[in-house]
């Protein structure tokens, strides 16, 4: 077994991990600083053989694309959805914050439900907005679309391009650049 962790912006994740199979994670707020994942990326994305593009939703919400070689093509960076929400009301006096989740109904009937569908929906629609912009311009056939990140298991099911959800591909990720890293 090994302890694995992935520093991010908002929050860090430890994991025990056996093999790739997560035994354990917790997340702890992320103070000043951050490192990069893009390693753990890289080496998780290699050793499936394909080329992906991984969706991580967190306080930003980045896109990798990353060829079945395990080379870094490049990306886009765009606000999470914690971020554009608390940005939103922190600009926006009578607009308070609300929770990012799944509204019932597109059409909101009060501010509330306005925020939270507004809110909700940007976020998918940006990330399958994003993705198809990326798969015009790379032209890399089919590749894997992956959802990670904090918010990944509540957006992805939502989103037409993401095909699957790995919430703990960083760790993963760490597991086996430990392999390959470490004697």
């Amino acid at each position: 077994m090994i302890l694995a962790i992935d520093v991010g912006n908002t929050e860090t994740v430890l994991g025990v991990l056996d093999g790739l199979e997560t035994v354990r994670s917790w997340r702890l707020a992320t103070e000043r600083g951050r490192t990069s994942d893009e390693l753990t990326l890289l080496v998780a994305i290699a050793e499936r053989g394909r080329n992906a593009i991984v969706v991580d939703v967190g306080t930003a919400t980045t896109f990798d694309c990353i060829t079945a070689e395990g080379v870094f093509l490049g990306g886009v960076i765009a606000p999470g959805p914690l971020a554009g929400m608390e940005r939103l009301s922190q600009a926006a006096s009578k607009l308070m914050q609300v929770d990012v989740a799944p509204p019932e109904r597109v059409i909101g009937r009060n501010t509330i439900a306005c925020l939270g569908s507004g809110v909700f929906y940007s976020v998918v629609d940006a990330i399958d907005g994003i993705v198809r912009r990326i798969l015009a311009e790379w032209r890399p056939g089919a590749p894997l679309v992956i959802g990670t990140g904090g918010l990944a298991d509540l957006i992805a099911p939502h989103c037409e391009t993401i095909e699957r959800v790995e919430p703990h591909l960083t760790l993963q990720g760490l597991a086996i650049a430990g392999r390959h890293l470490l004697p």
